[in-house]
């Protein structure tokens, strides 16, 4: 534990959505003690499979921010933190009188990190926001994803909440080196609109730079195929609801193609004999690269174009990906078990640091999990000063922690 990168760090974590969740999950990986802080009548979801992928290697304690006793708990325990990290409308933190000046305050170099989808300040500071329906349009991307000729299209799992999330646990530790550097603590904002909108900045800076783009040359949806690339996309394979894609780059790769295919012809065929004949005749050569794949399994058109040079991969649903023998070999999936849901295979820490290596240290908390350790561990309260504070209904009850802090 001691050799992980944020060791030695606390967060208190505030987010309820998924980006920010997202976020302190990522510091956590990274060896940061993060204390989740619920209001004592919150759902426990123990069971939920969101909750449990985005609330690993945390702790967890009940305070209700709305009592005095509340905010003045939180006040001690976020002067023997580093950083808050929360996803509040924006007027909710001045309404529990926990202000940015108050948290400053109680600790000069508190770093408050602040997630939100369209920011603190600009003309729609107060929009309602976080359902794809809303967000993604608003992004951009749908106007891009799509098939040629068709409608905005949504594009299938979420990216904006942990792209907001990844974009925020970034800024954490950059807003940490530079504390550690000047002693000064800082306001981090993380807009999910902004953070998405450079995932696709290729496309405004097309359409900033070029005259062109103003008068009609606008990018279009492609569906699985490329600007420049031919052949490029999903192709149908033997076996119900299977299929592989195949990514072309030039033309050394479309002739061990022809070859793998026993098409060898096809290489000097004049719709096919560049990349740009290529590109303008795929409507003719993607029905000759599927009428190939499809005496195939996704797995054996792989490896035979992979073994070429060729990019190609099948297209894997959710049991297939789980039982990746790659992935698996990679040691990727690490068991985990909780109290209550059971044991479960779950995707482990996105990057491997040869001297600091992560791994899963705890499950997702129970509601009230640890309040023991945050409020006699850490603030020194007595066992009666708890036992009041529960009767007030300023932390909630729980289960005994199941791991020795």
């Amino acid at each position: 534990m001691e050799r992980l990168p944020l060791y030695g760090y606390r967060i208190l974590d505030l987010t309820t959505g998924w980006a920010g969740p997202y976020a302190t999950r990522l510091l956590a990986d990274m060896g940061a003690e993060v204390i989740k802080v619920e209001a004592p009548n919150s759902e426990d979801l123990p069971r939920s499979a969101t909750f449990n992928h985005d609330n690993r290697n945390k702790y967890a304690c009940t305070l209700d921010l709305a009592q005095p006793r509340g905010r003045e708990l939180f006040l001690r325990l976020l002067a023997l933190s580093d950083v808050v990290v929360e996803d509040y409308r924006s007027e909710v933190l001045e309404e529990l009188g926990l202000s940015c000046r108050v948290l400053r305050a109680a600790k000069a170099d508190i770093i408050l990190v602040t997630l939100s989808s369209h920011g603190r300040g600009g003309l729609e500071k107060g929009f309602a926001a976080g359902a794809d329906i809303e967000a993604r349009p608003r992004r951009g991307l749908n106007a891009i994803s799509g098939y040629l000729g068709g409608g905005p299209q949504k594009t299938g799992v979420s990216y904006d909440d942990p792209v907001a999330g990844v974009a925020a646990a970034g800024a954490v530790a950059l807003a940490l080196w530079h504390r550690r550097r000047t002693g000064e603590g800082q306001r981090v904002e993380v807009a999910g609109w902004e953070a998405m909108v450079s995932l696709i900045g290729e496309y405004v800076l097309g359409y900033s730079v070029n005259a062109d783009a103003r008068s009609g040359r606008l990018p279009q949806p492609m569906g699985n195929r490329h600007s420049s690339m031919a052949p490029h996309g999903c192709y149908p394979c033997t076996g119900d609801d299977q299929w592989v894609t195949i990514a072309v780059e030039d033309d050394a790769q479309f002739t061990a193609l022809c070859r793998a295919m026993g098409r060898p012809e096809l290489a000097s065929d004049t719709r096919f004999a560049d990349v740009v004949s290529r590109h303008r005749h795929q409507d003719e050569l993607d029905p000759v690269v599927a009428e190939w794949t499809r005496r195939f399994t996704p797995q054996a058109v792989t490896e035979a174009l992979q073994a070429t040079g060729i990019a190609a991969s099948p297209v894997l649903g959710i049991p297939a990906l789980f039982d990746d023998p790659h992935l698996r070999a990679r040691g990727f999936w690490e068991s985990v078990s909780h109290p209550e849901a059971g044991i479960w295979d779950v995707d482990g820490v996105p990057w491997r640091l040869s001297r600091s290596p992560a791994h899963i240290r705890l499950p997702a908390p129970r509601l009230s999990e640890h309040n023991d350790y945050v409020l006699r561990g850490l603030l020194g309260l007595s066992e009666d000063e708890v036992r009041e504070l529960a009767e007030a209904g300023v932390i909630g009850g729980g289960p005994d922690p199941a791991v020795d802090v």
